[in-house]
């Protein structure tokens, strides 16, 4: 049985105007997520990643190509339909935590409790991450580990089918880090939620099943892992 298909990127570019100048962010990108896959998207700044991630996230649109989602055509659907998307379909998780700093942890992730349609509880969500004991804090009393682990709680308490990571560890030292990959190898592994992590560590490739290095604005390579590593054997 071959495995479903979750998106299906096909010729992507995305061309930003700065003034006369055309910058090519992706030159023709075609790539597959199956289910319940953890895929790294690997390569330096400026190589396409975080581009891509957006216009798989719906949070931007290409300059020719398609993205086929469960069968539609994300590149033709209107305003409220994308937005839909975006709320329930898919959680997003950034390098900075984006959380609002005069809510507790527990009230951060209401927020996105409060609109979904089949969310678990945020004590719920919480919990998933390692932050039971945590919930009435607030994010100036946590460690910024514990702040993208509640950012992380966040984006799967509306439990989407497809996880965007970008750069998730970018601002924590290695430990705090290597905490952070245990949460997304776990959420991956016990919900089936397909994960694609940005990151420019090639460290962090070992514990994915498949590795997407980028250069240019093109794929350079995908290479699949016969033996991944647990997230806790990683440093860097």
């Amino acid at each position: 049985m071959s495995p479903q298909e979750v998106f299906r990127a096909e010729g992507i570019t995305k061309v930003y105007r700065m003034g006369e100048v055309a910058v090519h962010a992706l030159r023709g990108v075609d790539l597959v997520l199956y289910a319940g896959e953890l895929v790294v998207l690997l390569g330096p700044s400026g190589s396409g990643k975080s581009t891509l991630l957006n216009i798989l996230g719906g949070l931007d649109t290409p300059t020719s190509g398609r993205v086929i989602v469960q069968g539609r055509d994300l590149t033709r659907a209107g305003e409220a339909e994308l937005t839909a998307f975006r709320r329930h379909f898919v959680g997003f998780v950034f390098q900075f935590y984006n959380l609002i700093p005069s809510l507790t942890a527990r009230e951060n992730v209401a927020i996105v409790t409060e609109i979904a349609r089949d969310p678990m509880r945020p004590e719920e969500a919480l919990e998933l991450v390692g932050l039971g004991a945590r919930l009435d804090h607030f994010p100036s009393q946590l460690s910024g580990g514990e702040q993208q682990r509640v950012a992380i709680a966040r984006a799967v308490a509306k439990r989407p089918q497809v996880l965007l990571c970008d750069e998730p560890t970018g601002a924590l030292d290695s430990k705090t880090g290597v905490t952070v990959l245990e949460v997304l190898e776990r959420i991956n592994a016990e919900l089936g939620t397909t994960t694609a992590l940005i990151t420019h560590n090639a460290d962090i490739a070992a514990m994915a099943h498949r590795v997407v290095d980028f250069k240019d604005g093109l794929i350079d390579s995908v290479r699949t892992n016969d033996q991944r590593r647990r997230a806790a054997e990683l440093s860097w």
